[in-house]
């Protein structure tokens, strides 16, 4: 569901900023094959949540209902047939960082799957959200993000509304804020800097280690939107294609308020946990791995991934284009792959 549709149902608009919608290019054609091609769009107005949802707003939320997110609960049977029961556990994605280089071909290097990982326990067993409360809300899967956003009375933004949002009214920019990575040094985002995934070059002797970094923490893009580049991805309704749609033939008929919202079956058949679109890069993202803390970047992730870089925000729109639908692929996740590896080793 998108944001546009939930219109007027948010209590209130504290908290959130006024994207003034409007004509836009949307995509890249320099960096990765899933932003091309660069394609005109039109978005309606909308409100956007300033920042991610954080370990606060989520915990509110699960005080007041008791939701209990997927990364908590146990894992059906049904779904791996082979495992033994005792290893169906709770847990989530979980990165560790590696003693030298490796292959950067090979996630499985530097993600493992950690029994009891969740939001309350991001970093795995043992791990606390002590000084977490305004850092981004992590370990939620999509349909985690979009109880809350339901919730809350909003809706989990499209891609082409995330897009136009994090862009802050600058045409086909490479960053929210310009096309310098680091303008006179300064460093505008929380992502990764040195060789990923061994070498860490913090932005500051308090946080050594990668990892989230409060809301707020960097400027914020021109429509006063903060962490639309680093610290976390972030969930949108879309679901994933491996390409965007070819631009309009006539320059009038761009797609207006364009959504993806229909699975499309693989050669094998439909996925078991279809893949939605995931934007802004995290503070995971590096010059030699992912570059992709840029708001056209885009991946597609398994709507059943929770991870330590993924997040949400919400907001609420006023208009979509029901008729608007793309075929695409759709493909296995990391996190289910894990979660299979995990179960079937016990």
């Amino acid at each position: 569901m998108s944001m546009a549709a939930q219109p007027g149902t948010a209590s209130s608009t504290r908290g959130m900023v006024r994207i003034p919608g409007g004509t836009f290019l949307m995509g890249a054609a320099d960096f990765y094959p899933e932003e091309r091609p660069v394609h005109p769009v039109t978005v309606d107005g909308f409100w956007m949540d300033a920042h991610p949802v954080t370990v606060a707003e989520f915990r509110r939320f699960v005080k007041a209902t008791g939701y209990v997110t997927v990364a908590e609960r146990a894992l059906d049977p049904a779904d791996y047939p082979d495992a033994d029961p005792a290893a169906l556990v709770p847990g989530a994605l979980v990165f560790r960082m590696t003693p030298g280089p490796v292959d950067l071909d090979d996630w499985r290097q530097w993600w493992s799957y950690a029994p009891g990982a969740c939001w309350r326990r991001p970093l795995g067993s043992g791990s606390t959200l002590n000084g977490r409360q305004l850092h981004p809300v992590t370990q939620v899967a999509y349909e985690d993000a979009a109880a809350y956003a339901s919730w809350a009375g909003k809706g989990l933004p499209t891609e082409a509304e995330w897009e136009f949002a994090a862009r802050g009214g600058l045409e086909s920019a490479v960053f929210p804020w310009g096309d310098e990575f680091t303008p006179k040094g300064r460093r505008m985002a929380n992502t990764w800097h040195g060789a990923f995934p061994w070498q860490y070059l913090p932005a500051a002797k308090s946080r050594p280690t990668p990892g989230t970094s409060p809301v707020r923490t960097y400027p914020p893009n021109g429509y006063g939107l903060y962490d639309v580049a680093g610290n976390i991805w972030e969930w949108t309704c879309d679901h994933f294609a491996p390409r965007h749609r070819d631009p309009a033939p006539e320059a009038c008929c761009a797609p207006r308020n364009p959504r993806v919202d229909h699975q499309a079956e693989t050669p094998a058949g439909p996925d078991r946990f279809p893949r939605r679109v995931i934007k802004g890069g995290s503070h995971l993202c590096a010059p030699n791995y992912c570059l992709r803390y840029r708001p056209a970047a885009r991946q597609g992730q398994s709507e059943d991934s929770a991870t330590c870089h993924l997040g949400f925000r919400a907001g609420v729109g006023l208009g979509e284009d029901p008729e608007f639908d793309q075929a695409f692929e759709l493909g296995g996740g990391a996190f289910g792959v894990l979660r299979q590896q995990f179960v079937a080793e016990g």
